[in-house]
């Protein structure tokens, strides 16, 4: 008897999604906005936990890589979006974002029945229901998990687009508006993939 309770617990531990989304790249001033969504069992919320899953800002650029195939590996599903600069200048930073965790969410093969978000801002497209948990990729592993999921592509891009935009320092500072990167705008003009509505806003243009 004792057995087969402990088997229905393992069931229901299987069977409980959690489905955590977040964002990376909001506040920089180069290339795109990231978001991704992880789908987790109550069971591999565990595991992540013990391998140390968290913020990603609070781990370092080799932990969050080490943890990436972990994560993919113990993950039901995930999904990852993003949202063009030319489309953060076009719509603003917050419906580009939307957009980014729509398109993440759409990867999905079956649609959440709810969703947990980082920060305190409503994903307004969506329909079902969802909770905003501020500080989240501190509070839930599925958060956790979207962030280094989100943090890791994003920054694996700008270190390819280092190639193509030498100059600018993309490698270090992953498109930020650090002083460095401000200073070779100033020297070298603006590209493309730099956000022109942050550069307005920092009298750059």
């Amino acid at each position: 008897m004792q057995e087969k309770k402990e088997e229905d617990l393992q069931q229901a531990l299987n069977k409980v999604l959690e489905v955590g989304i977040d964002e990376v790249g909001r506040g920089a001033i180069f290339g795109p906005v990231f978001a991704a969504a992880v789908v987790l069992t109550e069971k591999n919320k565990l595991i992540l936990k013990k391998f140390g899953v968290t913020d990603s800002k609070k781990l370092t650029p080799k932990k969050r890589k080490l943890l990436l195939p972990k994560i993919l590996l113990l993950s039901s599903e995930y999904g990852i979006g993003q949202s063009s600069a030319r489309e953060i200048d076009k719509l603003g930073i917050r419906v580009a974002t939307e957009l980014s965790m729509i398109r993440a969410l759409k990867k999905l093969k079956e649609k959440p029945s709810e969703l947990v978000i980082d920060g305190p801002l409503l994903l307004r497209p969506w329909d079902g229901i969802q909770k905003n948990i501020i500080s989240g990729d501190s509070k839930f592993i599925s958060i956790a998990s979207a962030s280094i999921v989100a943090k890791v592509s994003r920054d694996n891009l700008m270190e390819r687009l280092e190639k193509k935009y030498s100059g600018y320092l993309i490698f270090k500072n992953k498109g930020y508006g650090t002083r460095e990167h401000l200073s070779s705008i100033k020297k070298n003009g603006i590209t493309k993939l730099h956000r022109k509505s942050f550069l307005k806003k920092s009298n750059l243009i």
